[in-house]
């Protein structure tokens, strides 16, 4: 049996201003349904992926800026960054991290720049959205 992930809920202050953020990023609007004053639905999806996020008014209890480490897989972590960049978003220098595996929480362990040997997963760039739910792009190349 498949299991996809389809949605990620993502808690927001301002579903509007939330909305501009991630469509300015590239993020492709699926819905945007208002079933009255105090609830709305946004789903948005990020060029490539299968998995969508859904940012909206009486969804979820989450506080606004809780979700971190969501991650978006990239081919080039150096275009990647750079294009989010030109698009207006604020995204940490590339780095990867001392042990060399994943990342530590928060800015522990990084080091400028990627990985040494450019290996698959081995490195990142962050940023937040303006709330400051926190997102990591991680550069993989090719998969196994």
């Amino acid at each position: 049996m498949d299991l996809k992930l389809e949605v990620v809920v993502v808690p927001v202050t301002d579903v509007d201003r939330a909305m501009r953020f991630y469509e300015q990023l590239g993020f492709s609007l699926d819905i945007d349904y208002v079933g009255g004053p105090d609830f709305r639905v946004v789903q948005l999806t990020p060029p490539g992926s299968a998995c969508s996020i859904i940012i909206g008014t009486g969804i979820t209890a989450a506080e606004p800026g809780s979700v971190q480490g969501l991650l978006l897989v990239v081919t080039d972590i150096e275009a990647a960054r750079a294009d989010l960049v030109t698009r207006g978003a604020t995204v940490s220098d590339v780095f990867h991290d001392a042990g060399g595996v994943f990342h530590h929480a928060g800015n522990e362990q990084r080091v400028s720049g990627p990985h040494p040997d450019r290996a698959d997963k081995g490195s990142f760039a962050s940023f937040s959205d303006p709330d400051g739910n926190g997102w990591m792009l991680q550069e993989i190349r090719s998969r196994r």
